[in-house]
């Protein structure tokens, strides 16, 4: 049996008492699974709603490849103004919501400190986080 899971843990272990690796690690994290979830949820308020991505691209007056690159896997960096302008189109509104005291005590906190309680805890947050 392989120690690599129980190697790359411990090291990222390691490396999140770092607090400049911390926060690195947290704002990337936090990065990454939003956008994901944001273009999840307008993709999928697209598809109930019967339109294909030319159909939403006419409706916020972008070029069709606006909304292939948004809605197409890979890297994906979108402006809020795009993420507001399609979600308006799909009579969506962005919002901030506000994190749950366990989020704010394993994120928000972290992040004005620079230190975790538990970065075992914190690295496999993420790790489900980016899996899901």
């Amino acid at each position: 049996m392989s120690t690599a899971p129980t190697t790359y843990w411990d090291d990222l272990a390691e490396d999140l008492k770092d607090p400049e690796f911390l926060r690195s690690y947290i704002t990337e994290s936090l990065r990454v699974s939003t956008i994901d979830q944001l273009v999840h949820d307008l993709d999928e308020a697209r598809i109930g709603l019967g339109l294909s991505k030319a159909d939403l691209a006419r409706a916020i007056s972008a070029d069709p490849a606006v909304v292939r690159r948004l809605l197409t896997l890979g890297h994906r960096n979108p402006t809020i103004g795009t993420v507001a302008e399609v979600a308006a189109a799909l009579g969506l509104r962005v919002a901030l919501v506000p994190m749950t005291d366990e989020e704010r005590e394993q994120v928000a906190e972290p992040l004005r400190s620079g230190t975790v309680k538990d970065p075992e805890e914190l690295a496999r947050k993420f790790a489900g986080a980016r899996a899901s």
